[in-house]
């Protein structure tokens, strides 16, 4: 075989394996995040679920029942849940 030939060859094979660990990473990086703490880049505390699962549908009504909601009570009710999360929090209150 000559020299060029097994040349082109060898390109097209690396070629090859670098466009599969392409599709690979991309599968698997859309799920890493999930799972990553968020110091190290992983999704923060707050971020909603994923379309497609049932807690996505399950945030999406609660969502659009707080738009529904007038604006005074929406306050009242953010006031009440940020003050249910302090004191749950496990932290001494003096």
């Amino acid at each position: 075989m000559p020299r060029p030939f097994r040349s082109i060859v060898s390109l097209l094979v690396l070629a090859a394996g670098l466009s599969g660990c392409g599709t690979v990473n991309e599968k698997l990086s859309a799920g890493m995040g999930d799972y990553l703490p968020q110091w190290a880049g992983g999704l923060p505390a707050d971020a909603p679920p994923r379309p497609g699962t049932p807690q996505y549908d399950a945030y999406m009504k609660e969502r659009e029942r707080k738009r529904l909601m007038p604006a005074a009570d929406r306050e009242k009710n953010e006031q009440a849940q940020k003050g249910a999360a302090g004191s749950t929090s496990g932290e001494a209150v003096r």
